[in-house]
C-alpha cells in the first residue's frame, strides 16, 4: 500500500516576546519555509533616532511544513506553541497568508464603499495587487476601511480597499 503524500500547510507559531526574528532564522536554517510579516518604525532612543523592522504581528511567526515536520519546529529556540484549537494545531489557509504577504509588500492605500458590505459577508477584491484574495468583513470602520479576518490567531488585516465583490 502506497503512503499519502504530506502536504504542506501554513500554521501559525507562538514564539517568545522579541523572539521572533531569531525563531525565524533558526527554522530558515532547518530548511523549513517561514513568513515573518515586518513593518519599519521609528524607534527613540535618548541620542538618535532609527529606523527599525518589527514583527506586524508581536510574538507570531507562520510556517508551511507537513505533518512530519510538526515536531521538528520545536528546535528552534523560542518557539512555545502552535496556535491551536481544542489541543490540535489549526492550519491556515494560503489565501490568507498570501493577501498578509502581498498587503505588507505592496504598502498600497485603497477604497471601499461602507455601505455595500455587511459584518461577516464573504468577499472577494477585484482590483489592485490583491485581486482575487478572499476575506471575510470583520467589521467596516467609516467608509475607507475594511478589516479581514486572518482565520485563528485573532488578528484582522485593516485595510482601504479599491473595489471588492461579495463572494457568490
Amino acid at each position: 500500500m502506497e503512503k499519502k503524500e504530506d502536504v504542506f500547510q501554513w500554521y501559525a507559531l507562538y514564539t517568545k516576546s522579541r523572539a521572533e526574528k531569531k525563531v525565524y532564522e533558526q527554522l530558515k536554517g532547518f530548511g523549513i519555509e517561514v513568513y515573518l510579516p515586518l513593518k519599519k518604525e521609528q524607534r527613540q532612543w535618548s541620542d538618535r533616532k532609527k529606523w527599525v523592522e518589527v514583527p506586524v504581528i508581536n510574538s507570531y511567526i507562520f510556517v508551511k511544513i507537513t505533518s512530519a515536520q510538526y515536531r521538528e519546529v520545536f528546535n528552534a529556540t523560542g518557539v512555545v506553541a502552535y496556535v491551536s484549537h481544542k489541543g490540535k494545531a489549526v492550519a491556515i489557509p494560503a489565501r490568507e497568508i498570501d493577501a498578509m504577504r502581498r498587503t505588507i509588500e505592496n504598502k498600497l492605500s485603497f477604497s471601499v464603499e461602507a455601505d455595500t458590505l455587511r459584518k461577516g459577508e464573504k468577499v472577494t477584491i477585484t482590483s489592485g495587487p490583491l485581486k482575487n484574495i478572499e476575506g471575510e468583513v470583520e467589521e467596516i470602520q467609516g467608509t475607507k476601511k475594511l478589516y479581514l479576518r486572518i482565520s485563528h490567531i485573532g488578528y484582522v488585516l485593516v485595510l482601504n480597499l479599491d473595489e471588492v465583490e461579495r463572494v457568490k
